[in-house]
């Protein structure tokens, strides 16, 4: 398959859309634990807010270029499930994608700690490990899988600003890890000792949770879905030429 969009350009909303995903994750943090020192549940829901806002504006805004995944396990599940039907992503490009959103994240931690006068480069000490923490992980980025190809499995990839980003802003309330479900955003949380941080001990942990439960995401739309293999290219955000949507509809 011949993509649209050429792969700089890709790689540079998939960077840019990261860093930016990391900014607001990180920098709202940051800002709720300086407006709400003493009530952590206020800034969760302050974290939680900006962080759903922040999430459909990126999807928006650099959907059309790289399909706005930001997040690897959605990559490599973009090529999963079109490599029998010769849709989705390349696994070179799936390497590429990742690389790309992991160095973003980073930079996205780095730029938040700018912006609130911390350290440039800090290292996180916060320890996240425990059972019900991977449990929540799993949960979490299954979900999030699931949500992302049955929307586009059923036409409904315009949904996912909207969707996907609810869906993250209720997660970080009934999963008990706050979900996380992204290993380049989990990479990235590692370089800020703040209220978004992550300990570098906890995300290796965390990153095979989700790995693990796009797997049970996976699974659970090949179950439903069992011709979804055929809109895999449609992730998150639809992106092709108006000719291949046309060769993806008659083959639906």
């Amino acid at each position: 398959m011949i993509h649209p969009v050429a792969m700089p350009r890709r790689l540079l909303a998939e960077f840019t859309g990261t860093a930016l995903l990391v900014t607001v994750v990180v920098g709202s943090g940051i800002a709720a634990q300086q407006l709400s020192p003493d009530d952590i549940g206020l800034q969760l829901l302050e974290n939680s807010t900006a962080t759903v806002f922040g999430l459909a504006v990126l999807i928006l805004l650099f959907g059309p270029v790289s399909g706005a995944h930001f997040n690897p396990v959605v990559s490599a599940a973009d090529w999963l499930l079109g490599r029998r039907a010769g849709t989705g992503i390349s696994a070179s490009h799936v390497a590429s994608y990742t690389v790309a959103q992991t160095l973003g994240g980073i930079l996205g931690a780095v730029l938040a700690n700018v912006m609130f006068d911390r350290q440039v480069i800090e290292i996180a000490t916060k320890n996240r490990i425990t059972t019900g923490h991977l449990v929540g992980e799993i949960v979490a980025t299954a979900g999030l899988i699931a949500l992302i190809f049955a929307l586009a499995r059923t036409g409904r990839a315009a949904l996912s600003a909207a969707a996907v980003g609810a869906y993250i802003g209720a997660a970080y309330w009934f999963t008990s890890s706050t979900s996380f479900a992204n290993p380049a955003v989990t990479v990235g949380r590692m370089f800020s000792d703040t209220f978004a941080g992550i300990a570098p001990g906890s995300a290796p942990g965390f990153i095979a949770a989700q790995i693990l439960g796009a797997l049970i995401g996976l699974a659970l739309v090949a179950a439903l879905y069992p011709d979804a293999a055929a809109t895999a290219d449609n992730i998150v955000v639809p992106h092709n030429t108006e000719t291949h949507h046309a060769d993806q509809r008659s083959s639906t």
